[in-house]
C-alpha cells in the first residue's frame, strides 16, 4: 500500500474506513503521539477496550502480539493491536519472520499499529530492520511526520494561544522561535507558561518583553545573542552575554561550539550572496539546516551584512585556534574565551 500523509490518515480515521496495518513514524513526536493515540481508539471500538485494544511495547513478546492480532473482536466489529517502538532489530530472527508472516496476511477485523513515540528508524538500517519495514509497506500504510517549518508551527502555537484567551503577536512569536527553537512540545509548554502570565496581568496579549523575560534560553540562543552584539561592534553586551553563561554553568566547549555555529552560518551566507546566490541557498547541501534552518540563514544574512568574507575567514581561524586552546592547553577557558570576543571584535573591524 503506498504511504499516506496524516491528513489522509485523520480522513480514514474520521471515515471509520481502517487499513490493516499502519506504521507511524518521524521527527514531530507530538503530533505522532497525538495521531497514534487517536487512531488506536477509534480502531478498537467504543466498547470493551480492554479486550478489542492491545498495548505492546518492544518488550512484549511476540506471541502476545500474533495472539492480539488473530483473536475474534469481542462484541464488536473491530480491534486494534498496537506496538510502541518496535526495533526489529533487538528481535530473533525466529520471532521476527513469525511476525512478518503475520503481516503478509492480516485478518479484517484487526488492526496492527506500529508507532514510534521515542525511537528513531535508523537512516542506516540492517536487514532486519529493511525487511520489517518493506513488509509494514506492502501489508498496509506508512505515515510520516516531519519536522515541522516555521509556518506551520506558528499556526498551531496561534491557535493554541487563542484557545486559552491570548494573542501571540509575530513579532513575539519571532523571539518565542529564536529562543526555543523548532519542538512543538516545548513551543507548546512555553505558549501556555506566558498565556497563564498574561492572563494574570489581565492582559490578552503575549509581549516580546514578557518573552524576553520569561522565557528561558538555550546553550546556542545566549551564544547567538552575544554574536549578534560582536558582529555590531557592542563589545560590553557580548561580554555581558558571556558572563551569563558562565554564571550559569555552561560548557565551555558547548559555548565554543554555538559559536563556530553561527559565523559558520554567516560564512556559508555571504559566500552564497556573493556567488549571485540567495541566502537561503546552503540549505540545498547543508543537512544541519533541517527543520529551523531558513530562521538560522535569515538571522545569519542580518548578521553577516556588515562583514566581509575575508574578515569572517580570519574569525574561523581564530575560533579554530580557541578551540586548541580549550582542548590543549593549561589556560582557563575563562580567559581563552574572553581573549577570543577581544580578537573576533579587531578581526571584522574595516
Amino acid at each position: 500500500m503506498p504511504a499516506i500523509t496524516e491528513q489522509d490518515l485523520n480522513k480514514q480515521i474520521a471515515a471509520g474506513a481502517f487499513g490493516p496495518l499502519y506504521l507511524l513514524s518521524g521527527d514531530e513526536k507530538l503530533t505522532l503521539k497525538r495521531a497514534a493515540r487517536k487512531l488506536i481508539e477509534k480502531s478498537s471500538g467504543e466498547g470493551f477496550p480492554e479486550f478489542n485494544r492491545g498495548i505492546f511495547t518492544n518488550d512484549s513478546d511476540i506471541e502476545g502480539i500474533l495472539a492480539a492480532v488473530e483473536a475474534l473482536p469481542f462484541m464488536a466489529e473491530h480491534k486494534c493491536a498496537a506496538v510502541s517502538d518496535f526495533d526489529p532489530e533487538s528481535k530473533s530472527s525466529e520471532d521476527l519472520e513469525r511476525l512478518l508472516s503475520l503481516m503478509e496476511d492480516l485478518p479484517d477485523t484487526a488492526t496492527l499499529v506500529f508507532w514510534y513515540p521515542t525511537l528513531d528508524i535508523p537512516a542506516k538500517r540492517s536487514q532486519k530492520w529493511k525487511k520489517f519495514l518493506d513488509a509494514a509497506g506492502k501489508a498496509g500504510h506508512t505515515v510520516d511526520f516531519p519536522r515541522l517549518g516555521s509556518a506551520d508551527l506558528r499556526r498551531l502555537i496561534k491557535k493554541e494561544t487563542e484557545r486559552q484567551g491570548c494573542e501571540l503577536t509575530p513579532k513575539s512569536w519571532e523571539k518565542l522561535f529564536g529562543y526555543v527553537g523548532s519542538d512543538l512540545h516545548t513551543l507548546r509548554s512555553e505558549a501556555e507558561k506566558l498565556c497563564a502570565y498574561a492572563l494574570g496581568q489581565d492582559l490578552s496579549e503575549i509581549t516580546p518583553d514578557m518573552v524576553d523575560e520569561l522565557t528561558p534560553k538555550s546553550t546556542e540562543t545566549t551564544v547567538f545573542i552575544m554574536v549578534r552584539a560582536l558582529t555590531s561592534g557592542r563589545y560590553e553586551e557580548a561580554y555581558r552575554q558571556l558572563d551569563l553563561l558562565f554564571y550559569r554553568g555552561d560548557e565551555p566547549i558547548a559555548i565554543l561550539g554555538a559559536m563556530a555555529a553561527s559565523y559558520i552560518d554567516m560564512y556559508r551566507v555571504k559566500a552564497a550572496l556573493e556567488s549571485g546566490l540567495t541566502g537561503a541557498a546552503p540549505a540545498e547541501y547543508a543537512p544541519e539546516y533541517k527543520g529551523r534552518g531558513s530562521f538560522r540563514l535569515q538571522n545569519a544574512e542580518r548578521s553577516s551584512k556588515k562583514l566581509t568574507l575575508p574578515g569572517l575567514r580570519k574569525c574561523l581561524d581564530l575560533l579554530l585556534e580557541a578551540d586548541l586552546s580549550l582542548k590543549g592547553s593549561r589556560l582557563e577557558p575563562r580567559l581563552v574565551l574572553e581573549g577570543l570576543i577581544s580578537r573576533l571584535l579587531l578581526a571584522v573591524q574595516p
